[in-house]
């Protein structure tokens, strides 16, 4: 691959052009106007575009001319991309590659202790090794400087996730200075650590696969390293597995990055991002766009994007979207759930886990319809990449609004309730549906400054319809009931709907300015202060391995007593 050589790690760079305005031969166009540049330090100079070098009406247009516009619109956009702090500086990637790099060495001594802790041969202790692999935004290189790292932790098969990682490794993570705010996500879908690293804001599952030694270039594609894996070591290897497949099907990485970071964030100003919401996600987008780089091997940036929005604001759903060199779904494998089916290019039975409901679908496909309006001809004068990437105006938009108010006495439990009631907002959603109709789920958080509690407030547009107050009260029954069912380990805060006209929208709830943050799903594990249960090797007595901070470790201590 022409790209093989670069790092996808690397920060997408263009070159300043040789000559910005290309030779016009034999063009009735008149001379070109002296360009002024505009000085980036990450892009070199990028000039203006100046409407005095388009063609007066009637002249034929130069292909020259037309390559050089399209060329500065690029580089207008890479400008654009720049001024909104879409990319890290050179400072912030050198701290995040010495955070995983300091990460790889811890866990090369954890599997160490594992394998000397359950008496393992010394021939296999000396050779025996686990690593880290990075994954999502930060392994596709479209991070942004603010970007958590999305990591995971790939063991051999004696290495144990209950025992060896959520208690070996964690409680030598507890003991380096660098790691602080350390969580444990147990009974989700992939059972994770999240912590942050030197202030890196870090989630980490494990993988146990049935090698002795695991390389630090590890194929996740080879199916020899993944053969006889357990169920959750596939689910958190998807989304590496995915991230490799991306990386190898598109045809210029450089075009790819840059063209995730512009989607995403389009996606983000509309109120379209967020899979807990029922809207796009990462991946989702990442896959859309190497989609249409696949198509336009050799298009330009802002050519890309209008392709983006051209491609599915008509695109037929729910046909699936497919990469091609990728895995094709094979008969009787179509997920036929999923309004927005998007398959994974690295099996032909997985498709991207989806909450896109009837009014989320409406929403995006709304946008996408816009996008493409707004990016039909990006050549014509009164062109702006402003007006893309507008923020949405809910406050115009709706007259009325469901608020979701979300709190709790103590504040280091509130990221854990909100993480918690987010994960299940598709029920509450599904159930506003059924009351009212259309429902557009806000992703962004605020934070009520006079409820003298820690809180979290989410305010989802409604237009007029059915719902009233008594409705509301029917929804808040029904979805605190499917939480109360639902097995949450942590301690319940409280939480109250209520339906608000636009005019009554409290001071603090600023919808239009596109700024959007989340609180991530996390069960704090016991804090230092209280007593925890120590824990002692099954296969080496007297040997201390760490506290036991959760029933299930209990449960298992007794078992083995």
């Amino acid at each position: 691959m022409a790209h093989a050589h670069r790092s996808k790690n690397s920060v997408a760079l263009i070159r300043p052009l040789p000559s910005v305005y290309p030779p016009v031969l034999n063009a009735p166009v008149g001379s070109v106007p002296r360009p002024v540049g505009v000085t980036n330090p990450s892009f070199g100079p990028v000039p203006p575009f100046d409407p005095a070098s388009l063609p007066q009406p009637g002249f034929v247009l130069n292909p020259a001319v037309l390559v050089g516009m399209e060329q500065r619109r690029s580089l207008s956009l890479l400008q654009f991309m720049s001024n909104e702090g879409l990319i890290p500086s050179p400072e912030e990637e050198l701290k995040r590659k010495n955070a995983i790099e300091k990460l790889k060495e811890i866990v090369l001594t954890w599997v160490k202790r594992v394998a000397w802790q359950r008496r393992r041969p010394k021939q296999q202790i000396s050779v025996t090794s686990a690593t880290i692999l990075t994954y999502g935004s930060y392994g596709l290189g479209v991070h942004g400087p603010e970007s958590d790292v999305d990591a995971i932790c790939v063991g051999p098969f004696f290495a144990s996730m209950a025992d060896d990682f959520f208690i070996v490794l964690r409680n030598m993570l507890e003991c380096r200075p660098e790691v602080s705010e350390i969580h444990c996500v147990k009974d989700a879908k992939v059972p994770l650590m999240r912590f942050k690293f030197d202030g890196i804001s870090i989630d980490l599952p494990y993988a146990q696969l049935r090698l002795l030694y695991v390389p630090d270039d590890l194929d996740v594609l080879n199916p020899y390293f993944l053969r006889n894996i357990d169920e959750t070591s596939w689910k958190s290897l998807s989304g590496v597995r995915a991230n490799e497949c991306i990386l190898q099907l598109v045809p210029n990485v450089e075009n790819f990055q840059s063209m995730v970071r512009c989607v995403k964030l389009w996606a983000r100003r509309r109120g379209v991002y967020g899979n807990l919401f029922g809207y796009f996600g990462g991946v989702h987008l990442a896959i859309l766009a190497a989609f249409v780089c696949q198509r336009n091997p050799h298009a330009n940036l802002n050519v890309l994007i209008s392709t983006f929005f051209k491609t599915f604001s008509g695109w037929p759903w729910p046909t699936p979207v497919a990469l091609e060199g990728g895995r094709l779904p094979t008969e009787g494998t179509r997920d036929t759930r999923a309004l927005m089916p998007i398959q994974l290019p690295c099996s032909p039975y997985e498709y991207c886990h989806s909450n896109i409901t009837k009014s989320t679908f409406y929403r995006i496909t709304t946008e996408l319809t816009l996008g493409h309006a707004l990016t039909r001809d990006l050549l014509r004068l009164d062109f702006d990449w402003n007006d893309i990437f507008e923020p949405f105006c809910y406050s115009k938009k709706y007259s009325r609004f469901i608020k979701i108010y979300l709190s709790s006495p103590n504040q280091d439990h509130l990221g854990d309730w909100v993480g918690w009631v987010k994960s299940r907002f598709w029920l509450l959603l599904a159930k506003v549906e059924e009351v009212q109709g259309l429902c557009d789920p806000n992703p962004t958080e605020f934070i009520d400054p006079d409820a003298g509690e820690p809180n979290v407030v989410f305010f989802w547009g409604v237009q007029p319809g059915r719902i009233n107050f008594s409705d509301i009260d029917v929804v808040e029954d029904f979805f605190l009931q499917n939480i109360n069912n639902s097995g949450y380990q942590g301690h319940p805060g409280k939480m109250v709907l209520s339906v608000l006209p636009t005019s009554q929208l409290p001071g603090y709830a600023h919808l239009d300015t596109g700024s959007w943050k989340r609180t991530k799903a996390c069960w704090r594990m016991s804090e230092y202060h209280q007593p925890r249960l120590p824990v002692f090797s099954q296969h080496l007595p007297l040997y201390f391995v760490g506290y036991a901070a959760t029933n299930e470790d209990v449960k298992r201590l007794n078992a083995w007593s």
